[in-house]
């Protein structure tokens, strides 16, 4: 039975489980969150650091919850510069990551 009554979410509610559990797995953790929040700020840090190609072709190998939420350029202070020369389907880097 399907958990949420779409294919789309049902699958990529799996693959996202499947990878916050082995990461867990290997960095010796039991906790979701605390896996989450690492892989999350990990995107950040690279999204930051390599070419808009680069995180195209990234964003597109992570399950749809992995690639975040829209957000607008510029909503974590940083300048119009680098902002605009990422997708904006990248979440902003938190400050609690």
């Amino acid at each position: 039975m399907s958990m949420t009554g779409l294919d789309a979410f049902d699958t990529t509610v799996h693959k996202t489980n499947r990878w916050l559990n082995e990461l867990n797995e290997l960095a010796g953790w039991d906790s979701k969150q605390k896996a989450y929040l690492a892989t999350r700020a990990t995107l950040h840090a690279l999204r930051d650091r390599i070419t808009v190609d680069e995180v195209a072709q990234l964003g597109a190998q992570l399950p749809m919850l992995m690639r975040g939420s829209s957000s607008s350029p510029g909503s974590h202070g940083s300048s119009a510069a680098t902002t605009s020369s990422r997708p904006s389907a990248w979440p902003a880097p938190s400050s609690r990551c």
